[in-house]
């Protein structure tokens, strides 16, 4: 089966890139319940250790593996970077009747014991739902997502800036064909392989495309009228989300010292000061300083994309480094 969304030349136009703290929430979730992804695993043991008081079982009753899971629960965004506090505005505001048609679609797993046990309560009374969803849905964001948000946040928009330099050096269906192995762009049709057959024609609504850290080697599509229609893909990197900060080596530590290299080093995807300075455990003022020397020397760069500046790691840099670890530097 296969997964078919139809562009016309106005779809192609209104193509939109956002980043949606709530779907980082929503998520995380399917990590934290499974644990699928190794890379993940430091943050997992931190996270359930964190919501340890905190029952999800509601959440995940509404969050199969495979199956539906209702869209009220994290909304496509409105604009490009909103806030957690806004998006979950939104999900308090579900209009009953929309939280009721959603919540039963996605309780109707014939032989799936959590399903059934969760349905009854929860279709009740969807407006009382849709509340504790919510209150769930922040609590994991405050434990598990908002410490680590920075960190988050500079790799998603690292993703975005690489695919706004792949569609402007080389075109919408280049683009589209890089966000994902299944993914296939060809005369104004995007295809993959799923388990369950969708085909849409977007009707000039455009295609809002998510990347998100925690959604494995998935692709996430659907969102049926009046939703945007989105997919969410896989963002760049995230199996270096956790790992400790590189040290640069005896030589590279020599040339540039070891607070300079351990930033240098950091740099091999896109980020800004905020995220270097999270994951490095450094003041922003004491990054700011290394990067401002890295990029006089011809060591990094800087791009600004949307409201923040991304510094990455030039040609020579990429020599350096290289040089070094080979003993010749």
């Amino acid at each position: 089966m296969a997964v078919t969304l139809r562009f016309s030349q106005d779809d192609a136009l209104r193509c939109r890139f956002a980043i949606s703290p709530l779907w980082e929430a929503h998520a995380a979730l399917y990590e934290l319940r499974d644990a699928t992804e190794t890379h993940h695993l430091p943050w997992v043991r931190r996270a359930r250790t964190a919501l340890a008081d905190v029952d999800l079982s509601p959440l995940y009753a509404v969050l199969p593996v495979r199956g539906y899971t209702p869209d009220f629960v994290a909304p496509p965004p409105v604009g490009p970077a909103g806030t957690f506090d806004a998006e979950l505005a939104r999900v308090r505001e579900t209009a009953p009747a929309v939280a009721a048609r959603e919540l039963a679609l996605s309780l109707d797993r014939p032989g799936d014991p959590e399903a059934r046990h969760a349905a009854p309560e929860l279709l009740a009374d969807p407006a009382a739902t849709v509340g504790r969803l919510a209150d769930l849905l922040e609590a994991v964001w405050h434990a598990a997502i908002e410490p680590e948000w920075p960190r988050l946040r500079g790799l998603l928009e690292a993703d975005i800036a690489y695919r706004a330099r792949l569609l402007a050096d080389h075109g919408l269906a280049r683009m589209l064909d890089d966000l994902h192995a299944r993914l296939s762009y060809a005369d104004g049709v995007l295809t993959f392989a799923a388990h369950w057959g969708h085909d849409r024609h977007l009707d000039g609504a455009g295609l809002l495309l998510m990347p998100s850290a925690f959604l494995g080697n998935r692709i996430a599509t659907g969102f049926p009228p009046p939703w945007q229609p989105t997919l969410v893909y896989p963002v760049r990197g995230a199996a270096t989300l956790w790992r400790p900060a590189p040290d640069p080596d005896g030589s590279l530590a020599r040339l540039l010292g070891r607070g300079r290299g351990r930033v240098l080093l950091s740099l091999s995807e896109p980020a800004a000061t905020t995220a270097l300075a999270h994951r490095l455990g450094l003041a922003p003022a004491t990054v700011s300083a290394h990067l401002a020397v890295l990029r006089s020397a011809g060591l990094v760069t800087a791009d600004r994309h949307r409201h923040e500046v991304l510094y990455r790691q030039t040609a020579l840099a990429d020599a350096l480094i290289t040089s070094c670890a080979a003993g010749t530097g």
